[in-house]
């Protein structure tokens, strides 16, 4: 019985041990402070030499951020780490950024031990892993570079909306039994254009009246035309059709509006966005997206294996016991990285290329 209880104290020496061994992380950074951001409210521990470890906690709202940068000069904080937590970072990094050097961390990287996981115990363990020197800081761009990034990744939520509500009248079109889709390579051209405001407009809606309307330069036989302009229109498609148009106009207004103020702001970077432009598929487009989304300050990629591994183009690694387990690609930057594969596709039409 005791050597059965001499084991188990050994045991639990033996693992005591081992968990101050991977506590008790060598110290790297002199003073630190670790902060777990909410939409409400900021929790923030500060450690270091010559302090004693202390976590309190402020609301989001400018006044208390200040205060909360006070407190951290006051105490001789050097190093800021914090989870990327949607978009509530960004006001922290706005008071903070110009004073203490900011490691945006990835919440993946820093996960707390499940089942103790409170938001003091969180700044804690951002603190600790601070100092020793565990953690990597996200990319983090200029506020330029962030605010024609919010003007890119708005263009395209438009687009979105803009190609959803024509989706949406083309299905109204085939409810009138009109399969304008069929014939036209782009119903939303001049051709479809002119059919679809003279179904709006309530004229006479005959395959013979809206034939005419057709450009002569549609491919499709004329025998095939009238039988796709044959319909039943009611009112309640008319209504449908002209407030879905009206939306269209409207988004493509806007639209247009945002293409101007990008074009103005990307006036300062003509230089890049011509050399991207030289990449094949790379256009105007994609050039601009590439520039809002990277930056032109290519320091915060050691290597173009990490800019692509960032942006989550290339095979993840998985590997255990000599054997590939998965190598499905992360989640990177979905916006660069639909830019990124439509340049690959538009590459790959290029005549002349290496691809």
């Amino acid at each position: 019985m005791e050597r059965k209880n001499n084991k188990t104290n050994n045991t639990k020496a033996t693992l005591s041990q081992k968990q101050e061994t991977i506590i008790e992380f060598e110290q790297v950074i002199d003073r630190g402070a670790g902060l777990d951001v909410h939409k409400q409210t900021v929790v923030g521990t500060i450690q270091g030499k010559g302090l004693e470890t202390t976590t309190r906690t402020f609301s989001s709202y400018r006044a208390s951020l200040r205060e909360l940068k006070a407190w951290l000069k006051e105490n001789g904080i050097t190093h800021v780490a914090m989870e990327s937590t949607g978009v509530y970072w960004k006001p922290v990094v706005n008071i903070l950024g110009e004073d203490f050097k900011i490691l945006l961390v990835n919440a993946r990287h820093v996960k707390n031990v499940p089942g103790h996981k409170t938001d003091k115990k969180d700044s804690q363990w951002l603190a600790k892993l601070l100092l020793s020197g565990l953690l990597k800081g996200s990319f983090i761009s200029s506020q330029t570079i962030r605010a024609l990034r919010e003007l890119t990744r708005y263009r395209t939520k438009l687009i979105q909306q803009i190609n959803g509500e024509k989706n949406r009248l083309l299905k109204i079109l085939e409810d009138t039994n009109i399969k304008l889709s069929c014939v036209l390579t782009d119903p939303f051209g001049v051709s479809g254009s002119r059919i679809i405001e003279a179904i709006i407009e309530g004229k006479a809606c005959s395959p013979s009246v809206l034939l005419g309307l057709v450009n002569n330069r549609v491919k499709a036989k004329k025998e095939e035309l009238v039988q796709a302009l044959e319909g039943h229109i009611r009112d309640h498609h008319r209504f449908m059709l002209k407030t879905i148009m009206f939306n269209i106009k409207k988004l493509e207004q806007t639209l247009e509006v945002l293409d101007q103020e990008i074009e103005a702001q990307t006036k300062p970077y003509e230089q890049e966005k011509e050399l991207l432009k030289t990449i094949p598929g790379v256009g105007q487009q994609v050039a601009v997206v590439m520039l809002s989304e990277i930056g032109i300050d290519m320091e915060q990629f050691p290597s173009h294996k990490q800019l692509a591994s960032w942006a989550g183009i290339s095979p993840g690694n998985n590997q255990s016991a000599g054997k590939t387990q998965s190598s499905r690609i992360n989640k990177g930057n979905r916006w660069l990285k639909s830019k990124l594969v439509e340049a690959g596709w538009g590459a790959a039409r290029s005549k002349g290329t290496y691809m």
